[in-house]
């Protein structure tokens, strides 16, 4: 560890204190060693078991990833599943709940990268608390793109990460847990203890102690890029960071359909802010379509990969002139 000062536990603590002002939440936020697969497998783990009824809304690759943690833990799980060109509506996950009766928990993703969709988080958080449910949100790609309001939407679990709009790094994230969901955490039998998925070790060897004695070892290098990430986006606003996305996602919608394209999710109102995903015309290899010396415009991932191309604008690149950037490499590609 030559040259590098470890993290200490007040530093520690306060990183997790800025962003937990960032996104503006008063109930528990603990950063965890490690990029959000982690915390997400963990919130399924810990949440999950036998007895447990979950109802998983799945528009893109990541929802049915935490459909299959649940299930590994022993919870009765129902898939709601869209094509992933567009977002969940509200009336599906509704009726789905009426349907089942007595679900736990509803598993959602915000916004999906992959894709470029974005689901009405607040609606469907609504209607899944009318019926008692607990909300858990994959909000790694949606933080700084999307609006979100943890608090004020009642949200239960929510993973957060800075690697995509807050340009932060990739080794630590977020998980904001409240306390219904810690309620449930604490009744649940299989919950892991003793293990880098125990969201319960956190709380009894961190938290409830006051933040005074580290439980593991931090990532310093990563833990001091994510301090410097929140300071930046505390300093720039997150209000204004949405905002500048927003501007990004609606000149590029717009710029791909003045070049005869046509974004993967085609409802304006469905689309994410934190990229947007373009289907490539038939008999189109979309890796012809990019240029290896210009990363803002790459081929989708995933199943995707053989019928679009995703073009990033996302975090510092969530800008008109990027936008346009991106652009005139897919006219000239195109051409």
């Amino acid at each position: 560890m030559s040259g590098i000062v470890p993290v200490s536990a007040g530093e520690y603590a306060e990183i997790e204190r800025l962003f937990a002002e960032l996104v503006g939440t008063r109930q528990d936020l603990i950063v965890v060693q490690g990029e959000a697969a982690l915390p997400l497998e963990a919130a399924a783990k810990s949440l999950g078991g036998p007895g447990v009824r979950a109802l998983n809304v799945i528009t893109g690759p990541y929802g049915a990833i935490f459909g299959a943690w649940l299930r590994d833990a022993g919870a009765e799980v129902e898939d709601v599943a869209v094509p992933f060109d567009r977002a969940a509506p509200v009336e599906l996950v509704a009726d789905a709940l009426d349907r089942l009766g007595g679900v736990d928990i509803v598993s959602l993703v915000h916004a999906e990268a992959a894709t470029g969709s974005v689901n009405p988080l607040r609606e469907i958080a609504a209607a899944a608390h009318e019926r008692g449910a607990l909300v858990v949100v994959d909000a790694v790609a949606s933080i700084g793109a999307d609006p979100l309001e943890i608090d004020e939407w009642a949200l239960d679990l929510v993973v957060l990460a800075t690697q995509k709009a807050l340009d932060g790094p990739t080794g630590a994230a977020g998980v904001v847990v409240g306390e219904r969901a810690w309620e449930r955490i604490e009744r649940n039998p299989a919950a892991p203890r003793r293990s880098i998925l125990s969201l319960l070790d956190w709380r009894e060897n961190w938290l409830r102690p006051g933040r005074l004695v580290l439980p593991v070892i931090p990532h310093h290098v990563e833990m001091r890029l994510l301090g410097d990430a929140l300071w930046r986006a505390l300093d720039e606003g997150l209000d204004a960071i949405v905002a500048r996305h927003g501007s990004a996602r609606d000149a590029c919608r717009s710029g791909v359909r003045a070049l005869g394209l046509e974004p993967w999710v085609r409802d304006d109102a469905e689309a994410t802010a934190v990229a947007t995903t373009v289907r490539v015309p038939e008999g189109i290899d979309p890796a012809a379509l990019v240029d290896p010396s210009f990363p803002l415009v790459t081929v989708a991932p995933g199943s995707l990969a053989s019928e679009a191309v995703r073009i990033n604008h996302t975090g510092r690149h969530a800008t008109l002139a990027d936008v346009a950037a991106a652009l005139a490499v897919l006219e000239r590609t195109l051409g």
